[in-house]
This record gives structure tokens, sequence and C-alpha cells, in this order.
């Protein structure tokens, strides 16, 4: 090397050996690292951090021997303002060629082929890239545990505060583990979110998932990234974000337990008058039932159903299950009670409709015969005898005890065809003369 050359090269070492400096010492202060060496590890993060931490104190042993490789070519560099032959000669030794003896021993995950050796001989650009190395081993470690510790710990914390609130809701609605499915996996989510706590804290690793990338030189490095770019990943957050969905589906579900407890009452209520409208509608039906039998003859009247007696006593126990508090076993039974008191009311109203039918048939006919007499009178047949007579014998059919429905609708047929005006017969038109049409105002059955 020139002395432009060597002043260059002791340039670039120093600035490198500046930020090496700078990287350790936030390595040191790093809050991930202290917590790894002081905390409890098992599994991956273990057996990750005990070859890390190897490669942590073999960083400051290589950072000294650099250091000092570094100044004894300064110190040469400093006998003379312009630097003869043999002292350019000793710094390019000292500065390119493998002027630094350090430790043989590698570390697991930086070993290579080949037997280990004792000592090596190395360059500065060497033993700057085997630093880098090793840097982006122990800050990948420390980085990933800091990433794990910062993101799950809290929140697991915060849900199982959570799900302490959830537990004290569902005692409050009767919910209890070994007594209702949701007290089981309320007491499973407890369990499985305390385990993975410990998890995290004892091997907060075993949740990270890595993006490998290639290690960087320290030439490489991006600027604002330091001397070395941590290594990208995610946490694995899957089970945290199960539990916490477990949980919301609980919350709901105890939520409309609660919203239960606060309408059971309103809702008992409701069922109740359902039923006393069907036994009602049941009485009514079995009046006209009676009804039918004694005025109507020669009618298929079906009989009348009785109360739902099996409905009342469900009621009676959801009414005990509402004063003890129980109200999960309330709720599907309550659902339960509404719908078949619906169909109940249901049920009556159809069983009414169907025994009263004949009246209604009656009445209908009744009806028409008012109709049809009113018709008469517009007409002026209101005193024909054929007329009368037929009228009377509807009249008497329809208002008799029992009433013969069916002689009654054709004697209501007769009357009505009584009363129809006769069509008159159409003349013959004469060739080229007028033809006469039906006079206006005539009715035939229908329009009646």
């Amino acid at each position: 090397m020139n002395r432009e050359e060597v002043d260059r090269a002791l340039a670039r070492l120093g600035a490198e050996r500046d930020a090496v400096e700078a990287a350790l010492l936030a390595l040191q202060d790093h809050q991930g690292r202290r917590l790894l060496e002081g905390a409890a590890l098992s599994g991956r993060t273990e057996e990750r951090w005990s070859v890390a931490a190897q490669a942590l104190t073999l960083l400051w042993e290589l950072f000294d021997r650099h250091s000092e490789a570094l100044a004894s070519a300064r110190a040469v560099r400093s006998r003379r303002n312009r630097p003869g032959s043999a002292e350019l000669a000793e710094l390019s030794e000292l500065l390119g060629g493998p002027a630094v003896t350090v430790p043989g021993g590698r570390l697991p995950e930086a070993a290579g082929p080949g037997p280990a050796r004792l000592v090596e001989r190395i360059s500065l650009d060497e033993l700057m890239e085997r630093m880098n190395a090793w840097y982006a081993t122990v800050l990948e470690v420390v980085n990933a545990a800091d990433a794990v510790w910062s993101a799950l710990p809290a929140r697991i914390d915060l849900l199982l505060v959570e799900l302490g609130r959830v537990q004290m809701l569902a005692v409050s609605v009767g919910v209890r583990p070994g007594s209702h499915p949701l007290g089981d996996d309320l007491a499973g989510l407890a369990e499985e979110l305390t385990t993975l706590r410990a998890e995290v804290l004892a091997d907060p690793l075993a949740l990270w998932r890595p993006a490998r990338v290639p290690a960087q030189r320290a030439g490489d490095t991006p600027t604002g990234a330091g001397p070395f770019a941590p290594a990208a990943g995610v946490v694995d957050t899957e089970r945290f974000d199960r539990a916490g969905r477990g949980l919301d589906d609980i919350r709901v579900e105890l939520e409309g337990l609660l919203r239960l407890r606060d309408e059971a009452h309103e809702r008992l209520q409701q069922v109740g008058d359902l039923l006393q409208r069907a036994d009602a509608t049941l009485a009514e039906a079995r009046r006209a039932r009676g009804e039918v039998l004694a005025k109507i003859a020669a009618t298929e009247v079906p009989a009348v159903p009785g109360p739902a007696s099996a409905l009342r006593e469900r009621i009676v126990q959801a009414v005990e299950l509402q004063q003890t508090g129980q109200w999960h076993r309330l709720a599907p039974l309550l659902d339960t009670l509404e719908d078949a008191a619906t169909k109940e009311l249901a049920r009556a109203r159809q069983s009414l409709t169907e025994v009263a039918q004949p009246l209604a048939l009656r009445a209908e006919l009744r009806g028409r015969l008012e109709a049809y007499k009113a018709m008469a009178a517009r007409l002026g047949l209101a005193e024909d005898p054929e007329v009368v007579e037929r009228f009377e014998k509807a009249r008497w059919l329809l208002w008799s005890a029992p009433c013969d429905l069916r002689a009654a609708a054709e004697a209501v047929n007769r009357f009505q065809q009584s009363i129809r005006p006769a069509r008159p017969p159409a003349p013959r038109p004469e060739a080229g003369g007028p033809v006469d049409r039906p006079a206006i105002g005539y009715q035939d059955e229908r329009g009646a």
C-alpha cells in the first residue's frame, strides 16, 4: 500500500470499529438481552440463547482483538509523517494481511466444514465478517424473544382479566363447571391461557416465526439500520387469538342468559296469556259444539280437544327454574314453551272454526234469504203467492231447531229462482228492420 491507501484503510477500519462498539453497547442495554439473562428458559429458547450467549462473549473478545490490531497500525503510521518503505510494508501486513490472532473454537451455528483449530490468524476484514455473522446470530435471538415478550404476555394478562369478568357473569346466571358446557369451556380457557403464558415466558422462540434472509455484511447495512440489520419475522398468536374468539362466543351466550334473567318473568306471563286465550277458545268451541248438536240436524261435529295439561306442568317447572336462578336450563325450556303455547292457541282456533262451521253456514243462508226478500220487494213480488210460500218455507227451515241445512239451502235456492224475472222472448227481426235488445236492468241469477 502507498501512503494514501494506508490512510484510507485506517479511516475505514476506524469507522467500522466505532460502529461495532456502538452496536455492542446497544446490544448490552437491549431489553430482550436483559430479560433473557434473567429468565428461567426452556426448550428452543434455552438452546438458542446458550449459543447466542457464547457468541456475545466471543464478540467482545474479538472486538478487543480488532481494537488492538487497529491501535498497532495507527502507532506504526504515527511514527513518521511520510512513512518509508519499511513502515508501508508493515502497515500493509497489519491492515490487509492475516495479522490478527483469534481463538479457533467455533460456535455451533457458525461452524463450517473442516476440523476446528485452537487459534487462527486472519485479516481485519475477515475478522469483521466473522463478527458480523455472530452478531446477527445474537441479535436474531434477542430481537425475537423481545418481540414475543412485547406482544403476548400483556395481552394474555388482559384476556385473563376479561376471563375473570366473564366467569363472574357465568356464576350470576348459574353457569358453573360440571353443571353446564359453558362453565367447562371457561375452565378450559383459563387453563389454556395460564399454560400459554408460562410457555411464552419460558420459551418465547417457540412462538416466533422467522423470515429467513441472508446475513448482511457490515458494508451492506442500510442507512439508519445500525451496523447490523435485525432478523425479520412475526409472532405466532394463533393460540391466543383462538382463545380470544372462544371467550367472545361464551360471553355472547352468557349475555343472552342475562337478558333471559331480566325478561323471564314477562315471557312466562306471555306464555300464560297464550294458554288462557287457548282455553277460552276451546271453551267457546265446546259451547258452539253443543249449540250445533242442538240446533243443526244430521251433522258430523268434530270433538273438541281438552286443555294442554302437560304444557301447564312444564310451565310450573319453568317457574321453579326461574325462582332457583337456573337460567341456563330455563333458556331452552322457555323457547319450547313459547312455541308450544303459540301452537296450542292455533289448534284451539282451528277447532272452533271446524266446530262452528254449520252455524256459519246457517248464518250465511239466513243472510241470503233476507237479501232475496229485499230484492223481491224491489221487483214488486212481495205479494206474489208463490214467492210468499217459498219464503215462508225457507224461513221456517232456517229458524227451526234442529235445522236441516241441506233442505234449507235448497229452499233458499228455490226462493231465489221464484223472484228471478223471466227472460222475454227475443223478437224475430224483419229484413232491414232494427233489432230489439233486452231491457236494461234485467239480472240473471248471478246478478241477484
